[in-house]
């Protein structure tokens, strides 16, 4: 499987400073507060894991399952399949997603959220991908934007493989 691997668009140095770099600024924007971190399983836990570990406010972790499901997974119905196990009323909620394309699920996880009424609700993402956009939704925290290549790596998979390389690399499969 290693040979569909090709280039290496982000390196774990790069990610890790990149990582280091939001944690600062979340740690700032939140000084003297608490924030839950909420990621949708599975590609997100990797970020969310190393996000966590360099924010110097004090958190908590709580976790979503999406399902899309339609005539097509790319804009089909989203649901969930795994709810927060937390209220989040009152609470600083900050989600923490791998990558938006379109923002169709995302966009539908910050409505249901904030229906919830948390005392606030941003939004961080390592990779973006700001042209497949369908719908506006706001973004306070960003890594890096992509270009349009499937991509695997640091939590993204492909047929659940790959989520375990520990940088970013374009996928390959014909």
């Amino acid at each position: 499987m290693a040979e569909y691997i090709g280039e290496v668009l982000l390196t774990r140095r790069q990610i890790q400073a990149k990582v280091r770099s939001l944690a600062r600024q979340i740690s700032r924007d939140y000084e003297g507060e608490e924030i839950l971190l909420v990621t949708i399983l599975k590609g997100g836990v990797f970020f969310l894991t190393d996000l966590s570990k360099h924010i110097t406010v004090p958190v908590a972790l709580d976790f979503l399952g999406i399902s899309s499901y339609g005539p097509e997974k790319r804009g089909g119905e989203v649901r969930f399949t795994k709810d927060l196990d937390t209220s989040i009323r009152g609470r600083h909620v900050l989600i923490v997603e791998d990558i938006v394309d379109t923002g169709l699920t995302l966009g539908y996880i910050q409505r249901n959220l904030l229906n919830r009424e948390p005392a606030s609700l941003r939004t961080c993402v390592l990779l973006d991908r700001p042209y497949r956009r369908i719908i506006d939704i706001p973004i306070h925290y960003r890594g890096f934007e992509l270009p349009d290549q499937f991509v695997v790596g640091y939590g993204l998979d492909w047929r659940e493989k790959y989520r375990n390389l520990s940088y970013i690399a374009v996928l390959h499969t014909d």
